[in-house]
């Protein structure tokens, strides 16, 4: 298949590029920039330029391909409610856009999205997240709603899947939450975890996503929701102990209400308990994580080591 990926210099975006290129499809992936070229040509993709914002690009490339996985999201100014609104508007456009230019054709479409809100304080399967709750407004709302209409084109005749990510994807490398909680710590002298520390994350390596992706494109049926999740639900009590071990330094509760002050944009997440299962996933896909999960990957010691740029 000739694939066409938005995100494709990203985090989950250059493995998935790999091990499409590994299994013998052509991939041609978005990028805005030189370094983003230069991440999909390294990863054995082509490139075609272009942004988000580019509709008529993202129009004329999912012409030209036979599937088409959309990564991006404008992540890089999300972080205040009116931006992430903004952002997920960005979002509806270019997932508008290409379903409407893949509608009739039975070609495949995989857009990514999260497992957080499925079903909060509960073990969230792929059945779940699909009625509408009152209590999402403005962005959140809008990325509810570019999932649903996503899985909706299986009626007009294209194979759309939504992968929804663990808020962790873990790996050498990781720049997300995993990096940010560790510099917090460094910059605290403290490693800190919100309340007593048994709410769970799913988490799962990248590498293991990549493959996901990879399957979900190459054979999910018409309509499908995955979860890429490796683990339920780690304690970030856990988490917080490791870190606190390799940095020689203690730990401590926090209380929901100080998260913000004391981690900045991450602490709006860290008191959430938002485990998720992947057993559908696993059984629809031949699918499960081969890597380390995420407190012994922390183990490994990657995580840790200072930069020196």
């Amino acid at each position: 298949m000739r694939v066409f990926i938005t995100g494709a210099s990203g985090w989950i975006g250059t493995p998935t590029v790999a091990e499409l290129v590994g299994e013998g499809h052509e991939v041609v992936g978005l990028a805005r920039s030189d370094g983003a070229a230069a991440k999909i040509e390294a990863a054995g993709g082509t490139v075609r330029r272009g942004d988000l914002d580019d509709l008529d690009g993202l129009r004329a490339a999912a012409a030209e391909a036979d599937a088409v996985i959309h990564l991006a999201f404008k992540h890089d100014t999300a972080f205040s409610p009116e931006s992430f609104a903004a952002a997920a508007e960005s979002d509806r456009a270019a997932i508008e856009t290409i379903g409407g230019e893949l509608a009739g054709s039975d070609r495949a479409f995989v857009v990514a999205s999260g497992t957080g809100t499925a079903a909060p304080g509960r073990v969230a399967t792929e059945e779940d997240g699909h009625e509408r709750n009152p209590h999402f407004v403005g962005g959140l709302q809008i990325r509810w709603d570019n999932a649903e209409w996503t899985l909706a084109l299986a009626s007009r005749q294209v194979r759309s899947s939504v992968v929804r990510l663990a808020p962790t994807n873990h790996g050498d490398g990781d720049q997300g939450f995993m990096k940010q909680i560790i510099d917090t710590a460094r910059e605290r002298g403290v490693s800190a975890y919100v309340g007593d520390g048994t709410n769970r994350w799913p988490a799962v390596h990248r590498l293991d996503t990549a493959r996901l992706v990879r399957l979900v494109v190459e054979g999910a049926p018409a309509g499908s929701t995955l979860h890429a999740v490796g683990e339920e639900g780690v304690e970030l009590g856990a988490v917080a102990a490791v870190i606190g071990r390799h940095l020689d330094l203690p730990t401590e509760s926090i209380p929901a209400e100080r998260a913000m002050e004391h981690f900045g944009f991450p602490g709006v997440l860290l008191s959430f308990d938002v485990p998720a299962s992947s057993a559908l996933t696993r059984e629809l896909m031949d699918w499960g994580p081969t890597r380390p999960g995420l407190l012994a990957d922390l183990d490994e010691g990657h995580y840790f080591v200072e930069s020196t740029d």
